[in-house]
């Protein structure tokens, strides 16, 4: 049976009919290339203002060369969007691997285009293979020099060992990763991405030093029944996967608490849907198009929308030493419904929840 969020009740606790606040930004965005990040970039850029661009495509983003060859490309693609480039800035990052040097990190931060460095586990999720085996015994001449300059850390915070259940990887990744990296690394700029746990909350808000998290709007709004609502859903099977309903509810406590520690992470991730709707489908969901209608529906589902702008505009700034954006982004209380699928490169790609209706729209 159909189900929409409007009829769980997650909507109308605020009053609220309008809301306008500073333009957003994405600090964790899939963008692929070719073709696809032609197809996707338009509606990131409808949106935010700026996104920080993960570097996981098929041939890794590893030197601040291929972060300027790829940061041309979008630019490119925006362009054959009609897309004036001072509409969107590309935030770009490099792939933090076992041979990353301390002389390449230096050159990240002297770049002014290289905003953070990617920790992907090996094998942690799409175009993994390689990420680092072992963080501090590979990394940390790289480490000490993003200490030294202020250059992120942004880290998928699992494990990937087979024998750590799927659902406690985030949990384990905690201790075994990121308390002897604070602990070797206590002034590094951490942002634990696309937290999924009541553990992973709890450790960021108690985290001393500079320690962030960024938020997914699925992870917000569903728990892991939405992966078998009706049969297996492809189209919400993320990593890091959804979590028990305590989890959920966790999440939302740390995004709409007024924590300048969390704000907002799509990670929208566009696969094509062949390979969604496969017999090993592939892992992300795409969020891009409808991000700030999602996330606007799980903050109203609480009645704080008054702490979206926060979270959406304002903290991640503060983070990252960047400026709030001075435009703004206006989202109206009406009936919002998320198309079946979208045209992307010589396929399609379905949104996250498609075929359901949301009470917010983005005002064009």
């Amino acid at each position: 049976m159909q189900n929409t969020l409007m009829d769980n009740k997650l909507l109308n606790n605020s009053g609220t009919d309008m809301l306008t606040i500073a333009r957003p930004d994405d600090w964790h965005l899939h963008l692929r290339d070719g073709a696809v990040l032609e197809s996707v970039v338009a509606d990131t850029a409808r949106q935010f203002a700026r996104a920080i661009i993960m570097p996981n495509l098929k041939a890794p983003v590893v030197s601040v060369d291929l972060a300027q060859a790829y940061h041309d490309r979008i630019c490119r693609a925006l362009t054959a969007n009609g897309i004036q480039k001072s509409a969107f800035t590309p935030l770009m990052t490099l792939y933090l691997t076992d041979n990353t040097t301390a002389a390449e990190i230096i050159k990240a931060k002297a770049s002014g285009l290289v905003h953070g460095v990617k920790l992907y586990p090996a094998g942690a999720t799409t175009n993994s293979d390689a990420g680092v085996t072992n963080l501090l015994k590979h990394c940390g001449p790289a480490l000490e020099a993003m200490q030294e300059v202020g250059m992120p850390l942004l880290v998928h915070g699992e494990v990937t060992d087979p024998d750590i259940d799927l659902f406690d990887r985030e949990a384990v990744f905690i201790d075994r990763v990121m308390i002897p990296l604070r602990r070797a690394f206590p002034d590094l700029k951490v942002v634990f991405e696309h937290l999924t746990t009541r553990e992973g909350v709890d450790y960021v808000t108690q985290a001393q030093g500079p320690v962030a998290a960024t938020i997914t709007a699925h992870h917000l709004l569903y728990n892991r029944n939405a992966l078998f609502q009706g049969g297996i859903r492809p189209h919400w099977y993320c990593l890091p996967v959804l979590k028990r309903e305590q989890h959920r509810q966790a999440l939302v406590e740390a995004a709409t608490g007024g924590s300048g520690r969390f704000f907002l992470g799509t990670d929208s991730a566009p696969h094509p849907k062949g390979l969604k709707e496969h017999a090993c489908g592939c892992a992300g969901c795409y969020t891009a198009l409808h991000a700030m209608e999602l996330y606007a529906t799980a903050f109203d589902s609480v009645g704080k929308l008054d702490q979206l702008e926060a979270f959406a505009s304002l903290n991640g700034p503060a983070f990252y030493g960047l400026p709030v954006n001075q435009g703004t982004l206006t989202l109206q209380r009406q009936a919002y419904v998320i198309p079946a699928e979208l045209p992307m490169a010589d396929t399609s790609v379905v949104p996250l929840a498609a075929g359901e209706t949301l009470g917010w729209a983005v005002r064009a």
